[in-house]
């Protein structure tokens, strides 16, 4: 059994003590590909260190968080820019619009996004999308530069059947399932159920959003068993049929 982890930032300091053990914790456990997305110009060499320690595991993306989009986002753009030309990665991201924390900035985050798009399609990359509260504006976004190569995954999906299917229409786009599907009221259960194992990838976004029974805690990319486990129940299947079938998605989306 080989699970796929498809979002994971487990170059951060929240890993510093324990990063080794960590990770043979999740190999142990069947868990051999780790893709991890950037944040800004402050991640970039951490993020490229762990994947130098670990290349059969682990693979970089480029990227700027929208949660890093502020005043001098055009220099954090710039370094984006400098580095997929620069180094061999496998998506852009994580990239998108978050209106969440604040919405100052939203002009900018929406030209970063579609820049890194435009990117993306040349460099002939998938795209990594944060959505937070933001559906609609990413919808715009996309529709508008939406075309034959455009692929990649919705991070962290916790929206509607209305919106997973939006973005089943895209075709060339996965929807990204985390702790938040293991969440007593959160309701994306109901939603992740009604949606085909061929539309989903699995992600533990470390060390954000631990599943239950860890809610509250560090998460940790072993932790996606508890992610593969909950969607085998909802969709009466085996926990080997849903790694078996969300890599084989994870590999369509990043080529490897």
């Amino acid at each position: 059994m080989v699970l796929t982890d498809t979002h994971t930032h487990l170059y951060l300091k929240q890993f510093d003590d324990d990063r080794a053990a960590m990770l043979q914790r999740a190999f142990d456990l069947g868990i051999h590909r780790i893709f991890l997305p950037n944040i800004d110009g402050s991640s970039i060499n951490a993020m490229l260190q762990l994947c130098e320690a670990y290349p059969r595991q682990c693979f970089p993306m480029m990227g700027l968080h929208p949660c890093s989009v502020s005043e001098n986002y055009e220099e954090e753009l710039a370094l984006v820019e400098h580095w997929l030309n620069k180094h061999p990665f496998l998506a852009v991201g994580e990239i998108g619009i978050d209106l969440y924390w604040d919405k100052t900035y939203l002009n900018e985050q929406v030209d970063a996004f579609s820049r890194q798009i435009e990117w993306a399609k040349k460099m002939k990359l998938p795209i990594v999308i944060h959505a937070r509260e933001s559906f609609d504006e990413i919808f715009e976004v996309v529709d508008a530069l939406n075309d034959e190569s455009l692929t990649g995954i919705f991070h962290c999906f916790t929206g509607t059947v209305e919106q997973a299917q939006k973005i089943i229409d895209y075709e060339g786009f996965k929807l990204g399932i985390g702790g938040v599907v293991t969440f007593k009221n959160a309701g994306l259960d109901q939603v992740v159920q009604q949606i085909d194992l061929k539309h989903l990838v699995l992600e533990t976004d470390s060390p954000y959003l631990a599943p239950t029974p860890y809610r509250g805690k560090r998460n940790e990319t072993a932790y996606l068993i508890e992610i593969a486990e909950k969607i085998a129940t909802l969709h009466q299947v085996s926990v080997e049929e849903v790694a078996e079938i969300t890599t084989a998605n994870s590999q369509q989306i990043f080529g490897i």
